[in-house]
């Protein structure tokens, strides 16, 4: 049987089709393999539990937490039925997964890849280590990657088949991706650009933009609205907006600055973490489109394809978030892309035995960095710590900086984050038996401890997940620090062979 793509008249095979499966079935047990184990990867992941959680009792004061009301309400369905955080945890992974398959799909119609060409960017992008990291947290990447797939292919039919439908079509792709997460905002200077390359004039039609501002504008209102109605300010997700982009103080870490320039950040990252295939990919394929360019076919046609498409979404994503305070998953958006540039590109150059040869490899490596970065260190022992807890009966605990002991504590037990040791009189006074010195606090940069961690705690655990230079990596937007400073600061972690210390308040 054969599919019909109306875009550009592509025929899909079915062949390529179960092709793609199959390297999804792989990818998805790569990001469920001992999740159960894994426990949360982040506080992020547990905060954003909590917050559904707390609005399926009624409780929408953090609506507008991290600017991504649409994530909280897509949930709030699937945690009216179950609440368990390994539950939603399980969904988003699968999420993620999705995302990558409708992805790759359009990749592969559009550049009418073979059945294992498809497979093999399908293995290459899904097996990322940050997309694995990120698939395996309960955060909005995974979702945001379904929106940001559907945002590529629905301004790529726009630029090849220019209509009145078509940029509506894609504010509405942007309008969903904003309401998830306000990094979406970064996509907006990239469109901006490709419309301005395009120059075709259906920008100007004054009854076109009414509508896309229309589109634009509905999340805001309609979340606005819900926000008011439950007690909120009208402009709270403004406000979320204003306080990214100029912090009004410093954070826990001692950062405040939201601008960094550091060009270095990310290709040390690629090079180190991920598969040298996205960079060869990435320059290969710029040398191809800068020879066409020079022929004077695409800059006397205008015509997109899709691999000169992808290398501008690719190169602009690695340049712009080069200016801000940096995160391997300030690449969220990029780490596709340059796995089908590596693809589109080889395919140019290279026999088909050879670039499977590649990829094969390639995909073998992730895969011993996952096995690495995030498999080694399982299971956590955050659960040990909840029993031992509940062993001696404690119903009011504290903990450094991280959440990641939530999901384990039963209803009767409390949980209390504290972010300096001077608040712990006040919390002994107050009934809080024990206190868990968490190795989180190492990660977020969070150093007010020190006489605490000189005491005897009463029990102790290891937990290798702690001291994973992802995670360290990972939190350096929030800490601030060069790519050099975080790795030192998690070598500096690892002399800690006990991170999770219990301390008894009473």
């Amino acid at each position: 049987m054969l599919l019909f793509d109306s875009a550009n008249n592509v025929r899909i095979s079915a062949s390529r089709r179960w092709w793609l499966l199959g390297a999804l079935l792989l990818v998805a047990i790569s990001r469920l393999w001992r999740l159960a184990e894994a426990g949360a990867p982040d506080s992020d992941s547990v905060r954003d539990w909590q917050i559904i959680q707390q609005m399926v009792h009624g409780d929408f004061s953090q609506l507008f937490h991290h600017g991504s009301p649409g994530f909280s309400v897509f949930y709030m369905p699937v945690a009216l039925i179950a609440r368990r955080f390994v539950v939603l945890q399980t969904i988003n992974a699968l999420l993620g997964v999705a995302g990558l398959g409708f992805f790759v799909a359009w990749v592969s119609r559009q550049a009418r890849l073979n059945g294992s060409e498809t497979a093999g960017l399908a293995l290459l992008g899904g097996t990322s280590l940050l997309l694995t990291f990120s698939g395996r947290d309960f955060t909005m990447s995974s979702l945001n990657l379904v929106l940001f797939a559907g945002l590529l292919r629905s301004h790529f039919a726009r630029l090849q088949q220019p209509n009145s439908a078509a940029l509506p079509r894609v504010a509405l792709w942007l309008a969903l991706g904003l309401s998830i997460d306000y990094k979406f905002l970064f996509t907006i200077p990239i469109l901006v650009v490709l419309e301005w390359w395009q120059a075709d004039g259906l920008w100007r039609q004054p009854r076109t933009w009414g509508r896309v501002l229309g589109i634009l504008a509905a999340p805001y209102f309609l979340f606005g609205a819900l926000g008011w109605l439950v007690g909120l300010p009208w402009y709270r997700w403004l406000a979320f907006y204003v306080r990214v982009a100029v912090p009004k103080t410093a954070n826990l870490a001692g950062r405040q600055a939201t601008m960094s320039l550091d060009i270095t950040y990310y290709l040390r990252y690629l090079g180190s973490f991920e598969s040298p295939l996205l960079l060869l990919g990435l320059g290969l394929a710029a040398w191809l489109v800068l020879r066409q360019w020079r022929a004077g076919g695409w800059a006397a046609t205008r015509q997109w394809t899709v691999l000169s498409y992808l290398l501008v979404w690719a190169a602009l994503l690695l340049g712009g978030m080069s200016l801000v305070v940096k995160a391997p998953r300030g690449l969220l958006f990029a780490y596709l892309p340059l796995a089908a540039l590596a693809v589109l590109s080889g395919r140019r150059v290279l026999p088909g035995w050879a670039l499977a040869g590649l990829l094969l490899a390639a995909v073998g490596q992730n895969l011993f960095r996952i096995q690495r970065e995030l498999y080694a260190p399982l299971p956590t022992h955050y659960p040990q710590v909840a029993a031992w807890l509940q062993q001696h009966g404690a119903t009011r605990i504290a903990s450094t900086v991280g959440l990641n002991l939530t999901p384990y504590l039963n209803n009767r037990q409390i949980l209390t984050v504290i972010t300096d040791e001077r608040q712990l009189p006040a919390l002994r006074r107050q009934g809080v038996q024990y206190v868990l010195l968490d190795g989180y606090r190492q990660v977020a940069g969070v150093a007010r401890f020190d006489s605490l961690a000189a005491q005897r705690p009463v029990a102790a655990w290891p937990e290798p997940a702690l001291h994973r230079p992802l995670l360290f990596l990972e939190h350096s937007e929030y800490t601030g620090l060069s790519y050099a400073e975080t790795l030192a600061a998690c070598q500096a972690a690892q002399a800690d062979s006990l991170p999770l210390r219990l301390y008894r308040l009473q």
